[in-house]
């Protein structure tokens, strides 16, 4: 089973911060981080900084056309007004193919605002609790929001999204 996970912090820099964190975490192999992507938002920005976690995952990612369009859908679709409202409609209906609704949608729009950031994570194995206590140790206040995906969700998000096998290496 995949999990998409999205760790929130209170700071702007907070996930950039978990990386170093996360790879120690996986060389203990207490997580096995499959696709990555920060979300950064200062607080003197109108719209948040989004980047793929390269220097977490290897070649099995699933690239940046999956984060993409989540992150649109999330952060920049709502400030373009209601003529795209149908278009936001098909994109959320899209999602709900991969176990992403819209409730998950509206709580990251909601808790991911100005002054925070969020390390998303498409993970396999993973020790919740070790993973929670490590970043909870080193960093700024710290949630774990998080959406499982079944395997049937899995399978369609790497047909559609993988370039290659969505298992991927650390570097």
């Amino acid at each position: 089973m995949v999990a998409l996970t999205v760790w929130k912090f209170d700071s702007a820099d907070g996930a950039d911060q978990a990386i170093s964190k996360l790879k120690e975490l996986q060389k203990q192999e207490l997580i096995e981080v499959r696709d990555a992507a920060i979300v950064s938002w200062p607080q003197d920005r109108n719209k948040p900084k989004t980047q793929q976690a390269f220097n977490l995952v290897g070649a099995g990612a699933l690239g940046g056309a999956f984060w993409g369009l989540l992150f649109g859908l999330i952060f920049f679709i709502p400030f373009l007004g209601a003529a795209v409202g149908a278009a936001t409609g098909a994109l959320g209906g899209y999602f709900r193919d991969y176990g992403i609704n819209d409730d998950f949608i509206k709580d990251m729009r909601d808790q991911v605002t100005k002054g925070t950031s969020a390390l998303f994570l498409l993970t396999g194995q993973v020790t919740l609790d070790k993973v929670r206590d490590a970043f909870r140790g080193k960093l700024d206040h710290v949630e774990l929001l998080q959406s499982n995906l079944s395997k049937e969700q899995e399978e369609k998000l790497r047909e559609d999204f993988g370039t290659e096998s969505v298992t991927a290496a650390v570097s």
